[in-house]
């Protein structure tokens, strides 16, 4: 299964995304949508070949304003900047670890791994973790309930590229939101961390139910307090006004 390069697409899309927040362009409705984004989703030819092309960059905006949810679209607001795909979550990841090492004066000897410094290999790891903490965000509003499912999973009959990639969505997609489940998909200290940044971005945290399931995710995640704090520090400092 390769969850990378739809992943990546997914973080990218975002600032297209936000920049057509006040057109209407890009509703659940998208033409598209999430099914239309994986329709390529393996091999040569494939998302990445897809991707590539003009229409790419609105596909994965579809698929992203699809798991947000309208709502969600317009609360994103300056956390666009995190959009940047994997690489850039790696990166702020990686400066609250430090930051948070020398508040504690206890800096390793050894660098975070974080995805930004990962063989391919385990990107692909941290990748489907990443990609699980973002549809179990989506769905702490509640938004994606049975009709969405429905609208998704009926795109997904369409396919027949990468059906594991489907499967694993689908079942992600029908699971009652567990933040339990979600942290057993972190092996790591780095993975829960990005992990964790993920879940930011997706909530919004003037909202009682989200707000909820992010503080239950970092216990979860076991995540120290003083890194849970540097961590959305660090996304609040990534965000640009918008």
């Amino acid at each position: 299964m390769n969850t990378r390069g739809l992943l990546d697409q997914l973080l990218k899309s975002g600032q297209d995304l936000l920049q057509k927040k006040n057109g209407g362009s890009q509703n659940k409705s998208s033409a598209g949508g999430l099914g239309g984004l994986l329709g390529g989703a393996g091999g040569s030819g494939g998302l990445g070949g897809m991707l590539s092309g003009a229409g790419g960059g609105a596909l994965a905006a579809g698929a992203m304003g699809l798991l947000l949810g309208n709502k969600k679209v317009r609360k994103v607001g300056g956390k666009v900047a995190i959009y940047g795909g994997l690489a850039a979550l790696g990166v702020i990841a990686y400066k609250a670890f430090g930051n948070w090492q020398a508040q504690q004066g206890t800096a390793s000897n050894t660098e975070p791994q974080t995805i930004d410094r990962l063989p391919a290999a385990q990107v692909e790891q941290h990748s489907q973790a990443i990609l699980k903490a973002l549809v179990a965000a989506a769905k702490a509003d509640g938004h994606v309930d049975a009709r969405e499912r429905e609208l998704i999973e009926g795109e997904f009959t369409k396919l027949d590229n990468d059906q594991e990639l489907q499967h694993w969505l689908h079942a992600e997609l029908n699971k009652p939101l567990d933040p339990a489940d979600v942290a057993r998909a972190a092996s790591t200290p780095e993975m829960a961390a990005e992990m964790y940044i993920a879940s930011v971005m997706l909530v919004d945290e003037e909202n009682f139910m989200e707000k909820s399931y992010l503080d239950e995710l970092a216990r979860q995640l076991k995540l120290e307090p003083g890194l849970k704090a540097e961590l959305e520090k660090q996304v609040r400092q990534a965000s640009t006004p918008v």
